[in-house]
């Protein structure tokens, strides 16, 4: 991991937060796939759209390894609600599908700046309703769904996960990457991590100051899960960490939240690594292992 912070620092790279919001998400997408590993070929690879409330038509991917009707993933990529897309998280989705023999739904919510808070997460939301009561129109088992997703795309998982328990919609796991649950980044990893590696505070207030609207957003359960009043009955969760992470405190302090209110979680913190690590197996062992137990906790959570 060391060596891959060093490589990234000799490349000499701009950091995000020093660049546009439009450069930014450039810049991240032309990184995204340097470290992954091959892309798996799929029986299914489709293209199509759901249609928010407001109308506009969020685009989707579908992944399967097969044309049956499977149980599905529907997974939102990170980014700090800023940057990232379908195409930066297409080697992890296929890899996802691929090792759990589920599909997979990658979802292009809209993003900041353009997009403010709640923007994101009622797109995350309208496209898993959509999931649940119309998967037979994209090819999956609306019966057996998960969701998913790394970073702020955790956090929209988790959001997915606590509003499909108020509104009654089956959901068997919510897989939670190094997500992002609190108001204010003021943990003891977001102090120890001010300077990163790769995830800074800089860089974290960069893609927040993006987002929100007012600073009374943070405050709202939506941003930070870890305010919800109530998370008694929502789906097991998966919750995967990274040690050497600003966000590895908030993660574990979800974890604890939702085994208080008797929700089954399996937490696993990956030693050394830091924040995006999942998407480095083609440098870090913990990545590929990383994929393996996020799969195989899909495979069984989706199992008939």
């Amino acid at each position: 991991m060391a060596s891959v912070v060093e490589r990234m620092a000799r490349a000499g790279h701009p950091p995000l937060d020093r660049l546009t919001p439009e450069e930014a998400k450039a810049s991240y997408e032309k990184g995204a796939g340097v470290l992954e590993v091959p892309k798996p070929e799929l029986a299914r690879v489709e293209d199509f759209s759901i249609e928010a409330r407001d109308g506009h038509a969020i685009p989707a991917r579908l992944y399967a390894p097969s044309v049956d009707a499977l149980p599905a993933l529907m997974y939102f990529h990170g980014g700090g609600f800023t940057v990232g897309n379908i195409r930066t998280h297409d080697t992890l989705c296929r890899v996802l599908s691929l090792r759990s023999g589920c599909a997979v739904v990658s979802v292009d919510y809209r993003l900041a700046p353009a997009y403010k808070f709640p923007t994101a997460s009622n797109d995350a939301w309208d496209a898993f309703a959509f999931l649940a009561r119309e998967g037979g129109r994209a090819g999956v088992d609306p019966r057996r769904l998960a969701v998913g997703g790394d970073s702020a795309g955790g956090t929209l998982a988790a959001v997915c996960a606590i509003l499909a328990r108020d509104a009654g919609l089956p959901l068997a796991l919510q897989m939670l990457i190094y997500p992002g649950t609190t108001a204010h980044q003021d943990t003891a990893s977001h102090l120890r991590h001010v300077d990163g590696p790769l995830l800074t505070k800089s860089m974290i207030d960069f893609f927040f100051a993006q987002y929100v609207r007012t600073p009374a957003d943070r405050d709202d359960w939506r941003f930070a899960p870890l305010l919800a009043d109530d998370v008694e009955g929502v789906a097991p969760a998966w919750i995967g960490l990274a040690e050497c992470d600003p966000v590895v405190d908030e993660g574990i302090a979800y974890a604890d939240k939702l085994r208080a209110a008797g929700v089954p979680v399996d937490l696993e913190i990956y030693r050394g690594v830091i924040h995006e690590f999942v998407k480095m197996g083609r440098a870090i062992p913990e990545a590929l292992q990383a994929q393996e137990d996020a799969a195989r906790a899909l495979k069984e959570a989706l199992a008939p």
